[in-house]
């Protein structure tokens, strides 16, 4: 677990001005968004979240990311932007399993994927 504390790209979670369980509600198109970031940092130029996943093995590649964690990113990510007009979002999932933390880059979060019937 100290490997994710030490984590250089997750400092500010774990710095002063940092928040752990944010509610975040907003609009998404026509869609209400609400959940818990679980840790939140808004900095002068970019906003930074990170969701834990415990209980769960990360995937051998980034783009094999659960479709129901990519949405849940961009979702909050998507909020955010909104409250914080001109501020990067960067997204995080911790999993505590493996102490692994996984930045989600804007490209895999802007995929489409598919609705579930």
């Amino acid at each position: 677990m100290l490997a994710i504390l030490d984590h250089p790209e997750l400092a500010p979670l774990f710095g002063p001005g940092s928040s752990a369980e944010v509610p975040l509600t907003g609009l998404v198109g026509d869609a209400v968004v609400g959940g818990l970031v679980d840790r939140l940092a808004v900095l002068a130029d970019r906003v930074l979240i990170a969701d834990y996943k415990t209980n769960r093995r990360p995937p051998t590649r980034i783009e094999d990311t659960p479709v129901l964690y990519r949405r849940q990113m961009a979702a909050y990510r998507a909020v955010l932007r909104a409250i914080f007009p001109g501020r990067t979002v960067t997204c995080a999932l911790v999993w505590t399993q493996t102490s692994q933390v996984v930045m989600l880059p804007d490209e895999l979060l802007d995929l489409p994927t598919p609705v579930p019937t």
